[in-house]
Protein backbone atom coordinates (compact mmCIF):
# COMPACT_ATOMS: atom_id res chain seq x y z
CA UNK A 1 0.00 0.00 0.00
CA UNK A 2 1.25 3.49 -0.54
CA UNK A 3 0.15 6.63 1.28
CA UNK A 4 -0.71 9.78 -0.63
CA UNK A 5 2.03 11.73 1.06
CA UNK A 6 5.13 10.96 3.08
CA UNK A 7 4.33 10.24 6.72
CA UNK A 8 7.81 11.34 7.70
CA UNK A 9 10.96 11.90 5.75
CA UNK A 10 12.75 8.62 6.30
CA UNK A 11 14.22 6.77 3.34
CA UNK A 12 12.70 3.32 3.00
CA UNK A 13 12.81 0.68 0.30
CA UNK A 14 9.25 -0.03 -0.81
CA UNK A 15 7.09 -1.16 -3.77
CA UNK A 16 3.99 0.93 -4.09
CA UNK A 17 0.50 2.33 -4.68
CA UNK A 18 -1.38 5.51 -3.45
CA UNK A 19 -4.61 7.65 -2.88
CA UNK A 20 -8.34 7.91 -3.86
CA UNK A 21 -11.33 10.27 -3.76
CA UNK A 22 -14.36 11.77 -5.45
CA UNK A 23 -17.69 13.58 -5.04
CA UNK A 24 -21.45 13.08 -4.83
CA UNK A 25 -24.55 11.48 -6.22
CA UNK A 26 -28.10 11.02 -7.26
CA UNK A 27 -29.08 7.93 -9.18
CA UNK A 28 -27.66 7.29 -12.60
CA UNK A 29 -24.55 5.96 -14.25
CA UNK A 30 -22.70 8.91 -15.72
CA UNK A 31 -20.30 11.52 -14.42
CA UNK A 32 -19.89 15.10 -15.62
CA UNK A 33 -18.97 15.63 -19.25
CA UNK A 34 -15.47 14.58 -20.22
CA UNK A 35 -12.98 17.26 -21.11
CA UNK A 36 -12.39 17.18 -24.84
CA UNK A 37 -8.65 17.36 -24.28
CA UNK A 38 -8.69 13.99 -22.49
CA UNK A 39 -10.04 11.95 -25.40
CA UNK A 40 -7.45 9.94 -27.35
CA UNK A 41 -8.90 11.09 -30.65
CA UNK A 42 -11.95 12.82 -32.02
CA UNK A 43 -14.47 11.18 -34.32
CA UNK A 44 -12.70 12.79 -37.29
CA UNK A 45 -9.26 11.78 -36.08
CA UNK A 46 -8.68 8.01 -35.77
CA UNK A 47 -6.50 6.73 -32.96
CA UNK A 48 -2.79 6.35 -33.82
CA UNK A 49 -1.79 2.90 -35.05
CA UNK A 50 0.19 2.38 -31.86
CA UNK A 51 -2.69 3.24 -29.51
CA UNK A 52 -4.15 0.40 -27.40
CA UNK A 53 -7.58 -0.95 -28.26
CA UNK A 54 -10.35 -1.84 -25.82
CA UNK A 55 -10.60 -5.62 -25.62
CA UNK A 56 -13.68 -7.41 -24.34
CA UNK A 57 -13.11 -9.63 -21.31
CA UNK A 58 -13.46 -12.71 -23.52
CA UNK A 59 -11.03 -11.38 -26.13
CA UNK A 60 -8.46 -10.45 -23.50
CA UNK A 61 -8.72 -13.85 -21.82
CA UNK A 62 -8.37 -15.61 -25.16
CA UNK A 63 -5.28 -13.56 -26.05
CA UNK A 64 -3.68 -14.25 -22.68
CA UNK A 65 -4.34 -17.99 -23.07
CA UNK A 66 -2.91 -17.91 -26.59
CA UNK A 67 0.27 -16.18 -25.41
CA UNK A 68 0.62 -18.50 -22.42
CA UNK A 69 0.26 -21.55 -24.67
CA UNK A 70 3.27 -20.38 -26.68
CA UNK A 71 5.27 -19.16 -23.65
CA UNK A 72 7.70 -22.08 -23.74
CA UNK A 73 8.56 -21.31 -27.35
CA UNK A 74 8.95 -17.63 -26.49
CA UNK A 75 11.36 -18.53 -23.68
CA UNK A 76 13.42 -20.59 -26.13
CA UNK A 77 13.43 -17.77 -28.68
CA UNK A 78 14.70 -15.39 -25.98
CA UNK A 79 17.49 -17.79 -25.03
CA UNK A 80 16.27 -18.38 -21.48
CA UNK A 81 17.69 -21.30 -19.52
CA UNK A 82 16.10 -24.73 -19.18
CA UNK A 83 14.99 -23.93 -15.60
CA UNK A 84 13.26 -20.69 -16.60
CA UNK A 85 9.59 -20.36 -17.46
CA UNK A 86 7.45 -17.40 -18.50
CA UNK A 87 4.02 -16.62 -17.05
CA UNK A 88 1.80 -14.08 -18.82
CA UNK A 89 0.87 -11.15 -16.58
CA UNK A 90 -0.79 -8.80 -19.06
CA UNK A 91 -1.42 -8.32 -22.78
CA UNK A 92 -1.90 -5.07 -24.72
CA UNK A 93 -3.10 -5.04 -28.33
CA UNK A 94 -2.64 -1.94 -30.51
CA UNK A 95 -4.85 -0.57 -33.25
CA UNK A 96 -2.43 -1.86 -35.92
CA UNK A 97 -2.60 -5.42 -34.53
CA UNK A 98 0.72 -5.30 -32.64
CA UNK A 99 0.72 -7.23 -29.36
CA UNK A 100 2.78 -6.45 -26.25
CA UNK A 101 2.91 -9.33 -23.76
CA UNK A 102 4.18 -8.72 -20.24
CA UNK A 103 5.67 -11.81 -18.58
CA UNK A 104 6.76 -12.71 -15.09
CA UNK A 105 9.50 -15.30 -14.81
CA UNK A 106 10.17 -18.37 -12.66
CA UNK A 107 13.43 -20.24 -12.10
CA UNK A 108 13.30 -23.86 -10.99
CA UNK A 109 9.73 -23.18 -9.88
CA UNK A 110 10.60 -20.08 -7.81
CA UNK A 111 9.31 -16.57 -8.61
CA UNK A 112 11.99 -14.27 -10.04
CA UNK A 113 11.56 -10.80 -8.54
CA UNK A 114 12.93 -8.38 -11.14
CA UNK A 115 12.69 -10.97 -13.91
CA UNK A 116 9.76 -9.32 -15.68
CA UNK A 117 9.94 -8.54 -19.38
CA UNK A 118 7.74 -7.38 -22.25
CA UNK A 119 7.83 -8.97 -25.72
CA UNK A 120 6.71 -6.71 -28.58
CA UNK A 121 5.23 -8.48 -31.62
CA UNK A 122 3.92 -7.21 -34.95
CA UNK A 123 0.44 -8.10 -36.20
CA UNK A 124 2.01 -11.05 -38.06
CA UNK A 125 3.54 -12.40 -34.84
CA UNK A 126 7.13 -11.40 -35.60
CA UNK A 127 9.11 -10.26 -32.56
CA UNK A 128 10.02 -6.59 -32.84
CA UNK A 129 11.86 -6.27 -29.55
CA UNK A 130 12.04 -7.12 -25.87
CA UNK A 131 12.04 -4.81 -22.84
CA UNK A 132 13.64 -6.43 -19.77
CA UNK A 133 13.74 -5.33 -16.14
CA UNK A 134 17.28 -6.75 -15.91
CA UNK A 135 19.66 -7.96 -18.60
CA UNK A 136 21.58 -10.41 -16.41
CA UNK A 137 21.07 -14.13 -17.03
CA UNK A 138 18.94 -15.71 -14.30
CA UNK A 139 20.92 -18.52 -12.74
CA UNK A 140 21.92 -19.41 -9.17
CA UNK A 141 24.28 -22.18 -7.95
CA UNK A 142 21.61 -23.80 -5.79
CA UNK A 143 18.04 -23.36 -4.60
CA UNK A 144 18.93 -24.78 -1.19
CA UNK A 145 19.12 -21.93 1.35
CA UNK A 146 22.05 -21.46 3.68
CA UNK A 147 19.98 -19.82 6.44
CA UNK A 148 16.68 -20.80 8.00
CA UNK A 149 13.37 -19.22 7.14
CA UNK A 150 13.13 -18.25 10.81
CA UNK A 151 16.17 -15.99 10.51
CA UNK A 152 14.64 -14.24 7.51
CA UNK A 153 11.37 -13.77 9.41
CA UNK A 154 13.19 -12.27 12.39
CA UNK A 155 14.89 -9.76 10.12
CA UNK A 156 11.55 -8.81 8.55
CA UNK A 157 9.94 -8.31 11.95
CA UNK A 158 12.79 -6.01 12.96
CA UNK A 159 12.25 -3.91 9.83
CA UNK A 160 8.50 -3.80 10.45
CA UNK A 161 8.96 -2.65 14.04
CA UNK A 162 11.18 0.18 12.77
CA UNK A 163 8.13 1.32 10.76
CA UNK A 164 5.95 1.21 13.87
CA UNK A 165 4.36 -2.23 13.52
CA UNK A 166 3.99 -4.36 16.64
CA UNK A 167 3.97 -7.92 15.32
CA UNK A 168 5.53 -11.05 16.78
CA UNK A 169 5.23 -13.16 13.65
CA UNK A 170 4.94 -12.76 9.89
CA UNK A 171 1.61 -13.05 8.10
CA UNK A 172 2.85 -16.22 6.42
CA UNK A 173 6.02 -18.29 6.30
CA UNK A 174 8.85 -16.68 4.27
CA UNK A 175 8.79 -17.91 0.66
CA UNK A 176 11.83 -18.74 -1.41
CA UNK A 177 12.39 -16.48 -4.43
CA UNK A 178 15.11 -15.46 -6.83
CA UNK A 179 16.02 -11.81 -6.28
CA UNK A 180 17.21 -10.33 -9.59
CA UNK A 181 16.19 -6.66 -9.43
CA UNK A 182 19.63 -5.44 -8.35
CA UNK A 183 21.53 -7.16 -11.13
CA UNK A 184 23.15 -10.47 -10.17
CA UNK A 185 20.40 -12.97 -9.23
CA UNK A 186 20.58 -14.62 -5.81
CA UNK A 187 18.44 -17.09 -3.88
CA UNK A 188 16.42 -15.21 -1.28
CA UNK A 189 13.48 -15.27 1.10
CA UNK A 190 10.54 -12.87 0.83
CA UNK A 191 8.70 -12.24 4.11
CA UNK A 192 5.50 -10.21 4.55
CA UNK A 193 4.62 -8.60 7.90
CA UNK A 194 1.17 -7.10 8.53
CA UNK A 195 -0.36 -5.10 11.39
CA UNK A 196 -0.42 -1.30 11.49
CA UNK A 197 2.25 1.33 10.93
CA UNK A 198 2.91 4.07 13.46
CA UNK A 199 0.31 6.45 11.98
CA UNK A 200 -2.43 3.83 11.77
CA UNK A 201 -1.88 2.93 8.12
CA UNK A 202 -2.12 -0.84 7.55
CA UNK A 203 1.26 -2.52 7.26
CA UNK A 204 2.17 -4.91 4.47
CA UNK A 205 5.95 -4.80 4.58
CA UNK A 206 7.81 -7.10 2.18
CA UNK A 207 11.41 -7.86 3.15
CA UNK A 208 13.82 -9.72 0.88
CA UNK A 209 16.69 -11.54 2.61
CA UNK A 210 19.70 -13.21 0.98
CA UNK A 211 19.17 -16.93 1.63
CA UNK A 212 22.91 -17.58 1.73
CA UNK A 213 24.22 -14.74 3.90
CA UNK A 214 21.17 -13.44 5.78
CA UNK A 215 21.77 -9.92 4.44
CA UNK A 216 18.70 -7.75 3.87
CA UNK A 217 18.56 -7.02 0.16
CA UNK A 218 15.40 -4.94 -0.22
CA UNK A 219 12.16 -3.94 1.44
CA UNK A 220 8.94 -2.34 0.20
CA UNK A 221 5.57 -1.36 1.54
CA UNK A 222 2.68 -3.14 -0.17
CA UNK A 223 0.07 -0.62 1.04
CA UNK A 224 0.18 2.51 -1.10
CA UNK A 225 -0.43 5.84 0.75
CA UNK A 226 -3.26 9.00 -1.67
CA UNK A 227 -29.67 13.07 -5.95
CA UNK A 228 -26.45 13.48 -3.43
CA UNK A 229 -23.80 16.05 -2.61
CA UNK A 230 -20.10 15.53 -2.18
CA UNK A 231 -17.81 17.75 -0.18
CA UNK A 232 -15.45 18.51 -3.07
CA UNK A 233 -17.23 17.84 -6.36
CA UNK A 234 -20.70 19.25 -5.74
CA UNK A 235 -23.85 17.54 -6.94
CA UNK A 236 -23.02 14.70 -9.30
CA UNK A 237 -24.67 11.65 -10.82
CA UNK A 238 -23.64 8.26 -9.45
CA UNK A 239 -24.35 4.66 -10.24
CA UNK A 240 -26.50 3.01 -7.53
CA UNK A 241 -28.48 -0.22 -7.32
CA UNK A 242 -31.95 -0.85 -5.90
CA UNK A 243 -32.30 -4.05 -3.87
CA UNK A 244 -35.89 -4.47 -2.77
CA UNK A 245 -36.89 -1.12 -1.28
CA UNK A 246 -33.32 -0.07 -0.44
CA UNK A 247 -30.69 1.63 -2.60
CA UNK A 248 -27.05 0.55 -2.41
CA UNK A 249 -23.89 2.45 -3.27
CA UNK A 250 -23.13 -0.25 -5.84
CA UNK A 251 -22.20 0.67 -9.41
CA UNK A 252 -23.13 -2.30 -11.60
CA UNK A 253 -22.21 -0.43 -14.79
CA UNK A 254 -18.54 -0.15 -13.84
CA UNK A 255 -17.43 -3.60 -12.85
CA UNK A 256 -19.50 -3.73 -9.65
CA UNK A 257 -17.75 -1.04 -7.59
CA UNK A 258 -19.06 -0.82 -4.02
CA UNK A 259 -18.47 1.78 -1.31
CA UNK A 260 -18.26 0.59 2.30
CA UNK A 261 -18.28 2.25 5.71
CA UNK A 262 -15.53 1.21 8.12
CA UNK A 263 -17.11 3.43 10.82
CA UNK A 264 -13.70 4.22 12.40
CA UNK A 265 -12.49 0.62 12.09
CA UNK A 266 -9.11 -0.30 10.61
CA UNK A 267 -9.76 -3.79 9.23
CA UNK A 268 -12.30 -5.78 7.29
CA UNK A 269 -14.59 -4.64 4.52
CA UNK A 270 -17.08 -2.66 6.59
CA UNK A 271 -20.77 -2.19 5.81
CA UNK A 272 -22.12 -1.38 2.35
CA UNK A 273 -23.70 2.09 2.24
CA UNK A 274 -27.47 1.98 1.76
CA UNK A 275 -30.21 4.62 1.56
CA UNK A 276 -34.00 4.67 1.46
CA UNK A 277 -34.60 7.38 -1.16
CA UNK A 278 -31.40 7.35 -3.29
CA UNK A 279 -30.52 10.87 -2.17
CA UNK A 280 -27.03 10.74 -0.69
CA UNK A 281 -24.87 13.12 1.30
CA UNK A 282 -25.26 16.77 2.26
CA UNK A 283 -22.22 18.38 0.67
CA UNK A 284 -20.96 19.32 4.14
CA UNK A 285 -18.30 17.55 6.18
CA UNK A 286 -19.48 15.82 9.32
CA UNK A 287 -17.59 14.05 12.08
CA UNK A 288 -20.24 11.32 12.14
CA UNK A 289 -18.89 7.87 11.31
CA UNK A 290 -22.05 7.19 9.30
CA UNK A 291 -21.80 10.35 7.16
CA UNK A 292 -22.61 9.70 3.50
CA UNK A 293 -20.83 12.72 2.03
CA UNK A 294 -17.37 11.13 2.10
CA UNK A 295 -18.87 8.00 0.56
CA UNK A 296 -20.35 10.08 -2.28
CA UNK A 297 -16.93 11.57 -3.03
CA UNK A 298 -15.26 8.16 -2.95
CA UNK A 299 -17.86 6.58 -5.25
CA UNK A 300 -17.71 9.52 -7.65
CA UNK A 301 -13.92 9.37 -7.71
CA UNK A 302 -13.96 5.65 -8.48
CA UNK A 303 -16.49 5.93 -11.30
CA UNK A 304 -14.78 8.96 -12.85
CA UNK A 305 -11.39 7.24 -12.78
CA UNK A 306 -12.95 4.14 -14.36
CA UNK A 307 -14.47 6.25 -17.13
CA UNK A 308 -11.24 8.20 -17.63
CA UNK A 309 -9.19 5.05 -18.20
CA UNK A 310 -11.82 3.42 -20.41
CA UNK A 311 -12.58 6.41 -22.62
CA UNK A 312 -9.01 7.73 -22.82
CA UNK A 313 -6.98 4.52 -23.10
CA UNK A 314 -9.48 1.73 -23.74
CA UNK A 315 -8.70 0.21 -20.34
CA UNK A 316 -11.52 -1.64 -18.59
CA UNK A 317 -10.78 -1.34 -14.88
CA UNK A 318 -7.58 -1.37 -12.88
CA UNK A 319 -6.61 -4.88 -13.97
CA UNK A 320 -8.11 -4.33 -17.43
CA UNK A 321 -10.41 -7.29 -16.80
CA UNK A 322 -13.71 -5.43 -16.43
CA UNK A 323 -13.84 -5.94 -12.66
CA UNK A 324 -13.91 -3.08 -10.17
CA UNK A 325 -12.02 -2.57 -6.96
CA UNK A 326 -14.00 -1.31 -3.96
CA UNK A 327 -13.74 1.71 -1.68
CA UNK A 328 -13.75 2.08 2.12
CA UNK A 329 -14.35 5.37 3.93
CA UNK A 330 -14.23 6.51 7.58
CA UNK A 331 -10.99 4.59 8.21
CA UNK A 332 -9.58 5.02 11.72
CA UNK A 333 -9.87 8.09 13.91
CA UNK A 334 -8.41 11.42 12.73
CA UNK A 335 -6.48 9.47 10.10
CA UNK A 336 -4.85 12.01 7.78
CA UNK A 337 -4.14 9.86 4.73
CA UNK A 338 -5.58 7.58 2.08
CA UNK A 339 -4.11 4.46 0.52
CA UNK A 340 -4.39 1.73 -2.06
CA UNK A 341 -3.76 -1.92 -1.17
CA UNK A 342 -3.25 -4.71 -3.69
CA UNK A 343 -4.00 -7.34 -1.07
CA UNK A 344 -7.62 -6.20 -0.68
CA UNK A 345 -7.74 -4.64 -4.16
CA UNK A 346 -9.35 -1.59 -2.61
CA UNK A 347 -9.06 2.14 -1.90
CA UNK A 348 -9.29 3.40 1.68
CA UNK A 349 -9.81 6.96 2.97
CA UNK A 350 -9.28 8.58 6.31
CA UNK A 351 -11.41 11.49 7.53
CA UNK A 352 -8.48 13.79 8.23
CA UNK A 353 -7.99 16.17 11.13
CA UNK A 354 -10.97 16.26 13.49
CA UNK A 355 -12.63 13.63 11.28
CA UNK A 356 -14.02 16.52 9.19
CA UNK A 357 -11.51 16.68 6.30
CA UNK A 358 -11.91 13.40 4.38
CA UNK A 359 -9.18 12.69 1.84
CA UNK A 360 -11.68 11.95 -0.91
CA UNK A 361 -10.93 14.56 -3.58
CA UNK A 362 -11.02 13.50 -7.23
CA UNK A 363 -7.30 13.76 -7.96
CA UNK A 364 -6.60 11.72 -4.84
CA UNK A 365 -8.99 9.02 -6.10
CA UNK A 366 -7.32 8.96 -9.50
CA UNK A 367 -3.91 8.88 -7.85
CA UNK A 368 -4.88 5.99 -5.59
CA UNK A 369 -6.44 3.80 -8.25
CA UNK A 370 -3.49 4.43 -10.55
CA UNK A 371 -1.22 2.72 -8.05
CA UNK A 372 -3.29 -0.35 -8.80
CA UNK A 373 -2.88 0.17 -12.55
CA UNK A 374 0.89 0.51 -12.13
CA UNK A 375 0.99 -2.65 -10.03
CA UNK A 376 -0.82 -4.60 -12.75
CA UNK A 377 1.29 -3.20 -15.60
CA UNK A 378 4.91 -2.10 -15.16
CA UNK A 379 5.02 -2.96 -11.44
CA UNK A 380 7.48 -0.13 -10.77
CA UNK A 381 9.41 -0.95 -7.59
CA UNK A 382 8.48 1.49 -4.85
CA UNK A 383 12.02 2.53 -4.06
CA UNK A 384 14.79 4.54 -5.68
CA UNK A 385 14.14 6.15 -9.05
CA UNK A 386 11.51 3.58 -10.04
CA UNK A 387 9.60 4.51 -6.87
CA UNK A 388 9.63 8.17 -7.85
CA UNK A 389 8.31 7.22 -11.30
CA UNK A 390 5.60 5.14 -9.61
CA UNK A 391 4.44 8.13 -7.56
CA UNK A 392 4.62 10.45 -10.56
CA UNK A 393 2.50 8.04 -12.60
CA UNK A 394 -0.24 8.32 -9.98
CA UNK A 395 0.01 12.12 -9.97
CA UNK A 396 -0.06 12.24 -13.79
CA UNK A 397 -3.16 10.10 -14.20
CA UNK A 398 -4.84 11.56 -11.12
CA UNK A 399 -4.45 14.91 -12.85
CA UNK A 400 -5.73 13.40 -16.08
CA UNK A 401 -8.87 12.11 -14.33
CA UNK A 402 -9.51 15.54 -12.79
CA UNK A 403 -9.34 17.26 -16.19
CA UNK A 404 -11.44 14.48 -17.74
CA UNK A 405 -14.28 15.03 -15.24
CA UNK A 406 -14.65 18.65 -16.37
CA UNK A 407 -16.37 19.36 -13.05
CA UNK A 408 -16.76 23.10 -12.29
CA UNK A 409 -16.67 22.38 -8.55
CA UNK A 410 -13.19 20.88 -8.94
CA UNK A 411 -11.70 22.16 -12.19
CA UNK A 412 -8.72 20.36 -13.67
CA UNK A 413 -5.29 21.68 -12.66
CA UNK A 414 -1.67 20.64 -12.31
CA UNK A 415 -1.83 20.72 -8.52
CA UNK A 416 -2.09 17.55 -6.41
CA UNK A 417 -4.40 17.43 -3.37
CA UNK A 418 -5.34 21.11 -3.53
CA UNK A 419 -8.82 20.41 -2.15
CA UNK A 420 -7.95 18.35 0.93
CA UNK A 421 -5.71 20.96 2.63
CA UNK A 422 -3.44 18.49 4.42
CA UNK A 423 -0.92 21.27 5.09
CA UNK A 424 -3.56 23.37 6.85
CA UNK A 425 -2.68 26.53 4.92
CA UNK A 426 -4.61 25.95 1.70
CA UNK A 427 -1.53 24.86 -0.24
CA UNK A 428 -1.54 21.72 -2.42
CA UNK A 429 0.59 18.67 -1.70
CA UNK A 430 2.48 18.94 -4.99
CA UNK A 431 2.97 21.33 -7.92
CA UNK A 432 3.66 19.73 -11.29
CA UNK A 433 4.89 22.90 -13.01
CA UNK A 434 7.57 23.54 -10.39
CA UNK A 435 7.71 20.65 -7.88
CA UNK A 436 10.16 22.38 -5.51
CA UNK A 437 7.40 24.81 -4.48
CA UNK A 438 6.35 22.24 -1.84
CA UNK A 439 9.73 22.67 -0.13
CA UNK A 440 10.94 19.09 -0.63
CA UNK A 441 10.32 17.80 -4.17
CA UNK A 442 13.00 18.08 -6.84
CA UNK A 443 12.57 19.98 -10.10
CA UNK A 444 15.38 18.19 -11.93
CA UNK A 445 17.17 14.87 -12.02
CA UNK A 446 20.48 14.49 -10.15
CA UNK A 447 22.63 11.50 -9.24
CA UNK A 448 21.32 11.38 -5.67
CA UNK A 449 17.64 11.46 -6.63
CA UNK A 450 17.07 7.76 -5.91
CA UNK A 451 18.03 8.13 -2.25
CA UNK A 452 15.18 10.48 -1.26
CA UNK A 453 11.55 9.74 -0.42
CA UNK A 454 9.60 8.65 -3.51
CA UNK A 455 6.99 11.38 -2.97
CA UNK A 456 9.75 13.93 -3.61
CA UNK A 457 11.83 12.04 -6.21
CA UNK A 458 8.66 12.03 -8.31
CA UNK A 459 9.26 15.74 -8.99
CA UNK A 460 11.31 15.53 -12.20
CA UNK A 461 8.76 13.18 -13.85
CA UNK A 462 5.84 15.40 -12.82
CA UNK A 463 7.79 18.38 -14.17
CA UNK A 464 8.52 16.52 -17.41
CA UNK A 465 4.84 15.76 -17.89
CA UNK A 466 3.80 19.36 -17.29
CA UNK A 467 6.40 20.65 -19.76
CA UNK A 468 5.39 18.04 -22.35
CA UNK A 469 1.72 18.96 -22.03
CA UNK A 470 1.85 22.73 -21.52
CA UNK A 471 5.40 23.91 -22.22
CA UNK A 472 7.70 26.21 -20.25
CA UNK A 473 7.16 29.78 -19.10
CA UNK A 474 4.10 31.52 -17.70
CA UNK A 475 0.56 30.51 -18.61
CA UNK A 476 -2.90 30.26 -17.05
CA UNK A 477 -5.05 27.11 -17.25
CA UNK A 478 -8.57 27.01 -15.76
CA UNK A 479 -7.81 30.11 -13.71
CA UNK A 480 -4.54 28.81 -12.22
CA UNK A 481 -1.30 30.53 -13.24
CA UNK A 482 1.84 28.44 -13.72
CA UNK A 483 5.44 29.39 -14.42
CA UNK A 484 7.53 26.38 -15.31
CA UNK A 485 11.33 26.74 -15.57
CA UNK A 486 13.83 24.46 -17.34
CA UNK A 487 17.20 23.11 -16.18
CA UNK A 488 19.07 24.35 -19.25
CA UNK A 489 17.16 27.58 -19.78
CA UNK A 490 15.52 26.18 -22.90
CA UNK A 491 12.04 26.97 -24.16
CA UNK A 492 9.80 23.92 -24.40
CA UNK A 493 6.63 23.95 -26.49
CA UNK A 494 3.92 21.64 -25.17
CA UNK A 495 2.01 19.14 -27.33
CA UNK A 496 -1.20 19.20 -25.28
CA UNK A 497 -2.35 17.12 -22.36
CA UNK A 498 -4.19 14.52 -24.47
CA UNK A 499 -1.06 13.46 -26.37
CA UNK A 500 1.14 13.66 -23.25
CA UNK A 501 -1.23 11.28 -21.45
CA UNK A 502 -1.23 8.83 -24.35
CA UNK A 503 2.57 8.78 -24.42
CA UNK A 504 2.94 8.16 -20.67
CA UNK A 505 0.28 5.42 -20.69
CA UNK A 506 1.86 3.71 -23.70
CA UNK A 507 5.25 3.79 -21.99
CA UNK A 508 3.84 2.49 -18.68
CA UNK A 509 2.01 -0.43 -20.24
CA UNK A 510 4.49 -1.52 -22.91
CA UNK A 511 7.99 -0.13 -22.23
CA UNK A 512 8.41 0.32 -18.45
CA UNK A 513 9.36 -2.58 -16.14
CA UNK A 514 9.76 -3.01 -12.40
CA UNK A 515 13.28 -1.54 -12.43
CA UNK A 516 12.81 1.43 -14.81
CA UNK A 517 15.01 4.43 -13.93
CA UNK A 518 14.68 8.03 -15.15
CA UNK A 519 17.10 7.37 -18.00
CA UNK A 520 15.10 4.28 -19.00
CA UNK A 521 11.88 6.30 -18.69
CA UNK A 522 13.25 8.73 -21.26
CA UNK A 523 13.91 5.80 -23.60
CA UNK A 524 10.50 4.28 -22.88
CA UNK A 525 8.57 7.47 -23.56
CA UNK A 526 10.54 8.11 -26.75
CA UNK A 527 9.67 4.58 -27.88
CA UNK A 528 6.03 5.31 -27.02
CA UNK A 529 6.04 8.61 -28.93
CA UNK A 530 7.62 6.87 -31.92
CA UNK A 531 5.00 4.09 -31.89
CA UNK A 532 2.13 6.57 -31.58
CA UNK A 533 3.25 9.49 -33.73
CA UNK A 534 6.47 8.54 -35.54
CA UNK A 535 10.18 8.90 -34.76
CA UNK A 536 10.46 12.13 -36.71
CA UNK A 537 7.30 13.67 -35.30
CA UNK A 538 6.84 16.89 -33.36
CA UNK A 539 5.64 14.78 -30.44
CA UNK A 540 8.83 12.67 -30.41
CA UNK A 541 11.02 15.78 -30.46
CA UNK A 542 8.94 17.35 -27.67
CA UNK A 543 9.46 14.29 -25.45
CA UNK A 544 13.22 14.55 -25.92
CA UNK A 545 13.20 18.29 -25.24
CA UNK A 546 11.06 17.97 -22.09
CA UNK A 547 13.36 15.31 -20.60
CA UNK A 548 16.43 17.41 -21.37
CA UNK A 549 14.69 20.33 -19.66
CA UNK A 550 14.58 18.32 -16.40
CA UNK A 551 18.22 17.14 -16.84
CA UNK A 552 17.46 13.60 -18.05
CA UNK A 553 19.63 12.92 -21.10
Amino acid sequence: MTPLHARHRRTALAVATTVAAGALLTTGLTTGSAAADAAPASAAEPAPAGAPVLLSAAARTSLIQEQQASAAGTADDLGLGAKEKLVVKDVVKDADGSVHTRYERTYDGLPVLGGDLVVHESASGATRGVTKAVEAAVEVPSVTPGITAGKAEKQALTAAKAAGAQRTEADSAPRKVIWAADGKPVLAYETVVGGLQDDGTPNELHVVTDAATGEKLYEWQGVHTGTGKGLYSGTVTLGTYKSGTTYQLYDTARGGHKTYNLARGTSGTGTLFTDADDVWGTGTASSSSSDQTAAVDAAYGAQTTWDFYKNTFGRSGIRNDGKAAYSRVHYGNNYVNAFWSDSCFCMTYGDGSGNTHPLTSLDVAGHEMTHGVTSHTAGLNYSGESGGLNEATSDIFGTGAEFYANNPSDAGDYLIGEKIDINGDGSPLRHMDRPSKDGASKDYWSSGLGSIDVHYSSGPANHFFYLLAEGSGTKTVNGVTYNSPTYNGSTVTGIGRAKALQIWYKALTTYFTSTTTYKAARTGTLNAASALYGSGSTEYKAVAAAWTAVNVN
